[in-house]
């Protein structure tokens, strides 16, 4: 705490460092500090040279504590810059190629500054006027995106896809275990006696869902795996067996959660087909569409969302497939009226009669009380390059993606999964040595290979592992989310991997 308090902070109270980012000197006194971040960033990534830092954790841990001890007074500011983006995975290097972390675009970050400087709290209307109005506009048209009756739905900005999944789940056990025990489940809370209910999701989604479940107070046992094809997608024949089981043992269809786009592979459960046996068992709907959302911007690939109309609930996530910088996630309802369970009074925020008089209050649409204008940025993105403009993107990235699987079923060393739906795709090193092809030395190089370009500040490629038991399943990932790296950039990074899984072989 003394290392934190002992910068040295002019007494007057009208210094260049104690000055404000709002009002109208507020800009004036941004413009030497902005001036200052973008030299430390430049200087930070050339710094680093690559897609992330080179050497351990340890070392990048010391450098990190030796600046913060060293920084003071009004050179902190470029100092802590600098360090933070010498030791960041810039998601803008073509090999880094991880995750679902989007490089984001620089109009949406100019836009973030402003949410920044300003401010507000969604809380309230008196902190956030023309905010509450904009958020309000931007999920009517996100409603219209997913094919929800605009007039008829609501939703709420998200911190991202783990909190949309615990609300589309809060609400489900809210509406259906109080229809069926005659409880107001949000005041009185889950029963002590009656149907066990149970929530299916398949074998590759999210593990919010278990989390979800958890908080929710169902238990994580009360999550059912729905097996999946060789494809990660849910199937509709184990679906419909484990939702005939569950009611055939008394037990209570609390939710079905399909998924659109798991991390892994971008796989898409068959939507039409879990809103129909949803339907047919009384249970919630709720679509995590927090990566495949994004292939609603494209004409080419928003056929392969056909059905998430159908949902109760969706998520989504602009700071996956939207590049947004984090965070933007979005939560949408198929019926307002369904949000009844959320709707909070706090005379100090949102009282009776100041919405009587027309002052509109979101706080009974979030989890959260104060909450940053996170729909600010959206809105300036889309228009800004309008679904058109995002949609080539999108294009951009699931070509990127299956130009990557046609290098990868090119090369002698590698094997691929199975075709990239959306813009990621699985893959593995195959070792050339003979003595390496047990299964267990496979995975060991593949998970060897992947450190291995981590420690060199080469790549950051992902690493994660097909369902099943035992050895054989590891597997590598990229997820191309850089709408402006080129095929041969790729084809330089799986060449990155070949060489680092022949350097694992020799060891």
């Amino acid at each position: 705490m003394a290392g934190l308090l002992r910068a040295v902070v002019p007494a007057e109270s009208d210094t260049p460092l104690t000055r404000l980012s709002g009002g109208p000197g507020g800009p004036g006194a941004l413009t030497p500090m902005l001036r200052t971040v973008l030299g430390a960033l430049a200087e930070g990534a050339e710094r680093r040279g690559g897609p992330l830092p080179a050497g351990s954790p340890a070392q990048l841990a010391a450098d990190v504590a030796r600046v913060f001890a060293e920084a003071d007074g009004d050179g902190a500011l470029h100092k802590l810059t600098d360090v933070l983006a010498y030791g960041s995975a810039d998601p803008a290097d073509p090999s880094c190629a991880a995750h679902l972390h989007c490089p984001p675009l620089a109009v949406a970050v100019a836009a973030d500054l402003a949410v920044s400087a300003l401010n507000p709290s969604q809380d309230s209307w008196d902190q956030a006027p023309a905010a509450t109005a904009l958020e309000t506009l931007l999920l009517q048209e996100l409603a219209q995106l997913v094919g929800y009756d605009p007039n008829e739905a609501a939703g709420v900005l998200t911190s991202g896809g783990t909190e949309s999944n615990l609300m589309g789940l809060m609400l489900a056990r809210d509406r259906v275990i109080g229809q069926d025990s005659g409880r107001q489940i949000e005041l009185s809370g889950l029963p002590g006696t009656g149907r066990r209910a149970r929530i299916f999701t398949s074998e590759a989604a999210h593990f919010s869902v278990q989390r979800s479940a958890a908080l929710l107070g169902l238990g994580e046992d009360a999550v059912v795996p729905v097996p999946v094809d060789d494809q990660l997608r849910m199937r509709p024949d184990a679906l419909a067996t484990a939702l005939r089981d569950c009611v055939r043992r008394g037990e209570l269809p609390l939710a079905v959660v399909a998924t659109a786009g798991t991390t892994d592979t971008g796989a898409i459960d068959p939507l039409r087909t879990c809103a129909s046996l949803s339907a047919e068992y009384g249970a919630w709907l709720h679509v995590d569409a927090a990566y495949g959302g994004g292939a609603l911007l494209s004409e080419q690939l928003a056929p392969l969302m056909a059905g998430v109309a159908l949902a109760d609930s969706v998520s989504l996530d602009w700071h996956k497939l939207g590049w947004q910088p984090v965070a933007a996630g979005i939560f949408l309802v198929k019926r307002a009226e369904t949000y009844a369970s959320l709707a909070r009074r706090a005379v100090y925020l949102n009282p009776q009669d100041d919405e009587e008089a027309g002052y509109p209050s979101l706080l009974g649409l979030s989890l959260r009380t104060t909450r940053r204008t996170d729909a600010f940025k959206i809105a300036v993105t889309l228009r800004t390059l309008g679904r058109d403009g995002l949609g080539r993107l999108v294009d951009a990235c699931h070509a990127l993606a299956r130009s990557g699987t046609e290098a990868v079923r090119a090369h002698p060393n590698l094997e691929l999964h199975a075709d990239p739906v959306l813009t990621a795709f699985l893959f593995r090193y195959l070792p050339e040595s003979p003595r390496n092809i047990d299964p267990e030395r496979v995975d060991r190089i593949n998970a060897g290979l992947r450190r291995r370009l981590l420690r060199e500040g080469r790549a950051v490629v992902g690493r994660t592992e097909l369902p099943g038991e035992g050895p054989g399943r590891v597997r590598l990932k990229l997820t191309l989310l850089n709408p402006h790296a080129t095929p041969a950039e790729v084809e330089r990074l799986l060449d990155a991997v070949v060489a680092a899984g022949r350097a694992e072989e020799e060891l």
